[in-house]
């Protein structure tokens, strides 16, 4: 992450304030969707491995579809169904795309006059057909639907216009009725906005707020394709459903969802299946009946099945009952022993539950009070907070959603004594006045202007999924992983800092201090071990072979690993 994004090191005093900004490569509207969708589905295999896609660009030259429609092009590859799970050729040859784009599939602009091709209507009618299968009760049925174009059928006039924004916008509409969702991503650049009223807000149904939320999100900045693609492909998915249990025989319908979850590499599945038996210690003969656990008690073992474990451990059916009300001030932060879970009410199964959550909810913000509730977790049964959460909105739409967050709470058992490791507080070092004014500057100088904790991809897993998209992909390099957890090291460079630090560093230890030798000499050799690994990775593989064959040295592997045998070999 760059420490000073937007200057925040800068200020009047320092010669080097000033604002750079690189050239920016022109990128069109179609190499804009092309490039998003393509790191949506590596990140996609990653991410929804069980998530079905299907490509289908319009009004093209050539038709490749089951209805055989005009100006539809569903792209594919062989052995895999036109919707299906995304695989590595798929995205191997989609990435190959733009190169033969035009001779392979062509493109035309709009509705020539005189006929009545409609592509959009055959884009929709045949997205539709596509997702045919599964039910909308198990399966999220939607549409991601790429155009620059705000008003389809420009050239056309008169009552041949009418007719054709009537048809395709009750094609859509025949979509939305079978539970396909149709969602818009407007291409369009800061200089030339996209106008959704112009056709595109009848077709989704937008109107008041929601158009014009709409209109925001369209405004926002064309470099950000990728993020609003990712936002819409990946949605939060809730957990799972229970119940919240009112005293008085009320009951209401609630759906989880994990808002904070570490993530970790997929599981390794074995090709080989592998059996385990079991085998009497004493004969040696194969136990055919399944093991049995036990408990010493009073010098005596306590035989348990399985299932008799499991009935043991369970204390409660799954449940949320609430307890009762406290103050907001009663919850402390150290209560929260984990990420919170967010809950928001449904009436799929419950008919109702909107309207008493909704109740509980507003009384809750009113009165600035949290329920407490008992989640009897099959595996974890402990005591919950629940915390209403009002609607945080902004001119680009909905920033927070409202609903409540689920806190988990200690108990007793759980809370540890603070262990102070000072007992005699004269004993304890403290800092000057100076010290601190001093720590006090050079923390304003690296301060982190609007830091989130979004901003950070975890270094380790995005190596580990480079790596394996480079063995899937059969490419011949590993992509380079950009480790945003590393400091700035242009921007702690800047006089300012530079500056700050010195005198802190003065003002601490004493003009005379100098670090050991053995330190910087270590320092050194890092860093220069870490400039020529750097320098290896600009060239390319023939050019990192060439100097193994003329040292004698394996030209095996994949580039990290001839980079490694050469910083071997130079004995760095």
């Amino acid at each position: 992450m760059d420490i000073d994004p937007e200057d925040v090191f800068g200020d009047e005093d320092d010669p080097e304030n000033e604002f750079y900004q690189e050239d920016q490569k022109c990128v069109s509207h179609f190499e804009a969707a092309i490039n998003s969708i393509s790191v949506s589905l590596k990140t996609q295999i990653i991410n929804r491995s069980y998530d079905e896609v299907a490509i289908c660009f319009f009004n093209t030259k050539e038709k490749k579809n089951l209805q055989d429609l005009i100006g539809v092009y569903v792209f594919n590859v062989p052995e895999r169904e036109d919707l299906d799970r995304p695989t590595a050729r798929l995205i191997k040859e989609f990435d190959r795309l733009q190169e033969s784009f035009s001779k392979q599939i062509g493109s035309k602009y709009g509705i020539l006059p005189g006929t009545r091709d409609n592509s959009l209507y055959n884009a929709l009618w045949a997205a539709q057909a596509l997702l045919r299968k599964g039910s909308t009760k198990t399966a999220d049925k939607r549409i991601l639907l790429f155009t620059n174009e705000d008003d389809p059928f420009g050239d056309m006039k008169g009552v041949t216009k009418l007719d054709l924004m009537r048809t395709t916008i009750q094609r859509a509409k025949d979509a939305q009725d079978l539970g396909i969702s149709i969602e818009l991503l407007p291409l369009s650049k800061p200089d030339d906005d996209f106008n959704v009223s112009t056709f595109y807000a009848d077709l989704l149904g937008l109107e008041g707020n929601d158009l014009a939320e709409f209109k925001a999100l369209a405004a926002e900045r064309f470099e950000d394709i990728k993020d609003q693609l990712r936002k819409r492909m990946f949605r939060k998915r809730k957990v799972r459903r229970i119940n919240f249990i009112i005293p008085g025989g009320k009951s209401i319908e609630l759906n989880t969802y994990a808002v904070v979850r570490p993530t970790n590499p997929g599981n390794i599945t074995w090709l080989d299946s592998a059996e385990r038996s079991f085998f009497c210690s004493d004969t040696g003969a194969l136990l055919q009946d399944p093991p049995k656990y036990f408990q010493t008690y009073k010098s005596e073992n306590i035989m348990f099945t399985a299932n008799e474990v499991s009935d043991i451990k369970r204390v409660s059916t799954g449940h949320l009952r609430l307890l009762g009300f406290k103050p907001l001030s009663c919850l402390k932060d150290y209560h929260n022993l984990r990420p919170s879970t967010f809950v928001f009410p449904s009436d799929e199964e419950v008919v109702g539950s909107t309207c008493i959550f909704i109740a509980l909810h507003r009384s809750m913000l009113r009165l600035k009070r949290f329920a407490v509730a008992f989640y009897g977790n099959s595996t974890h049964p402990q005591l919950v907070a629940l915390i209403a959460q009002d609607e945080i909105m902004s001119p680009s739409g909905q920033i927070e959603p409202p609903g409540m967050h689920m806190i988990y709470l200690p108990y007793s058992d759980d809370i540890r004594p603070i262990e102070e490791f000072h007992t005699d507080t004269n004993l304890a070092p403290r800092a000057s006045e100076d010290q601190i004014k001093s720590a006090s500057s050079l923390l304003k100088r690296i301060d982190l202007k609007n830091f989130s904790v979004c901003q950070f991809a975890n270094p380790a897993l995005q190596k580990h999924y480079a790596v394996l998209q480079a063995l899937a992909l059969d490419e011949d390099e590993i992509p380079d992983v950009k480790d945003e957890t590393l400091p700035d090291e242009e921007g702690l460079a800047r006089p300012g800092v530079v500056k700050a630090l010195e005198e802190l560093k003065i003002c601490v230890y004493g003009e005379n201090f100098k670090q050991e030798d053995d330190d910087t000499m270590g320092s050194q050799k890092t860093s220069e071990t870490s400039n020529k690994r750097k320098a290896l990775k600009e060239l390319t593989v023939s050019e990192l072979k060439h100097y193994l064959n003329v040292h004698n040295q394996p030209v095996g592997g994949k580039k990290e690993a001839l980079i490694s045998r050469i910083l071997t070999h130079m004995g760095k």
